[in-house]
């Protein structure tokens, strides 16, 4: 037997339920009251003694950059001498990467552990439940309060999965901190299509009693954010940013609610210097020199052209993948035109459809530079083969358009069962 199947066989079970899920999680429904999602994760949270209750809370969101955002306070938390839990998604190659205590990930065995411990109640939700069962996010986030209760954690940073007012992670109830990072286009179809839309259900998880940060910008959103904070009694703090790179904003974000927080500076530089996430503008080899980055969506795509300019390559090969639901021809529109080579390929996660990458070879051809090839293969990893016998020393290859695309590549650099071994990504 293979010594992480339990661990496996967990994920499997977990990823399984969404074939007994009644309708689409998340999916906009006039006839829906999307607050079921919340009573449903308090129902179940309430099931298991309500573990939630144990911690303070930093609950981050935003378009872009939450991730990191979250991963850099709980880094500088740690530094300062804290027990913080920290509840990431997605995952870049294996699940136990969304659920980490200070400085390691969930150990495979104690999550299948927890899973067992789990399955009672789990039952007992969908046979009784009075909004259904746990879906496959609402018990990864369950899986990782009652990991951060046995573990004792003071503080827990929590990423919020897709907006924020109806997000599972929004059952917090009395975060100390709030943080939106930005607002743009992601998820519309769940979020609604104007920016507006979208900053208000991001703004959601401001709670009576938190204290707000934002970077973002535009003094229309803006407006929302402060309208909601004067009415919950929250105060507000704007982080200005002379600098546009998107990194500095995020290092700027969280050294700001560190410092609110009261930890000093040392503690602050420590934990940000040790931040590392992969597949964000990670780069993985060199001669030729790989880069894998989960951007998918305008906000990100921009971004990772940005992080572009500053590397010197000869040729640009571009490795893309990208969910069938994203505002696929506004991202090619901004990439195509700097690849000289593009593989438009599909990543291997069968529940998230991607867009056929013929689709997307059509869509490429619209925008590329004139001189540029176009390769369309269905296999991904095929892709990947075959871009770096055709790249020579001097050049780039970028594998982007989608999260999954680059967790799945990642494995040729870091296998799975390297992290499952290491409980850390690098």
């Amino acid at each position: 037997m293979d010594k992480f199947e339990k661990y496996y066989e967990a994920v499997r079970f977990i990823e399984g339920l969404s074939n007994v899920l009644s309708g689409d999680y998340m999916k906009k429904d006039p006839k829906v009251d999307e607050s079921i999602y919340i009573k449903r994760m308090r129902y179940f949270l309430h099931l298991l003694g309500d573990p939630d209750k144990k911690f303070k809370f930093i609950h981050v969101t935003g378009t872009s950059g939450k991730g990191t955002v979250a991963t850099m306070l709980s880094e500088i938390l740690f530094a300062s001498g804290k027990n913080v839990g920290l509840f990431t998604s997605p995952f870049a190659t294996t699940s136990i990467e969304k659920i980490k205590v200070n400085d390691k990930y969930i150990p495979p065995d104690e999550f299948a552990d927890i899973l067992e411990y789990l399955k009672p109640y789990i039952d007992k939700a969908y046979v009784n439940g009075p909004y259904g069962g746990p879906s496959y996010f609402e018990l990864f986030f369950a899986i990782s309060l009652v990991y951060f209760a046995r573990k004792k954690c003071d503080w827990v940073v929590a990423e919020v999965g897709c907006g924020g007012r109806y997000d599972a992670t929004n059952i917090i109830q009395n975060p100390v901190v709030t943080v939106i990072t930005n607002i743009n286009y992601d998820h519309t179809h769940i979020l609604g299509k104007t920016l507006k839309k979208i900053a208000y259900d991001k703004a959601g998880i401001i709670k009576k009693g938190s204290v707000f940060f934002t970077t973002e910008e535009r003094p229309r959103l803006l407006k929302i954010f402060e309208e909601i904070c004067q009415k919950e009694k929250v105060k507000y703090f704007f982080v200005k940013n002379k600098d546009k790179d998107t990194q500095a904003i995020n290092i700027s974000l969280a050294a700001s609610v560190a410092g609110y927080l009261g930890v000093g500076e040392k503690p602050i530089a420590a934990g940000l210097a040790k931040t590392k996430l992969p597949c964000r503008f990670e780069v993985v080899q060199k001669n030729p020199v790989v880069i894998l980055d989960g951007a998918h969506n305008f906000s990100k795509i921009n971004s990772t052209i940005a992080n572009l300019k500053k590397i010197k390559y000869k040729k640009f090969f571009l490795v893309f993948s990208i969910a069938k639901n994203k505002e696929v021809e506004k991202i090619v529109k901004i990439i195509a035109p700097v690849a000289d080579h593009i593989f438009c390929t599909r990543y291997l996660v069968s529940e998230r459809k991607c867009a056929p990458p013929k689709n997307l070879s059509e869509i490429f051809s619209r925008y590329k530079n004139p001189k540029a090839k176009i390769t369309v293969l269905h296999d991904p990893n095929q892709a990947l083969d075959m871009v770096l016998k055709l790249a020579s020393p001097e050049d780039a290859i970028l594998v982007t358009g989608s999260f999954f695309l680059a967790g799945e590549l990642r494995k040729k650099w870091y296998s799975e069962e390297f992290i499952l071994e290491k409980l850390s990504s690098f």
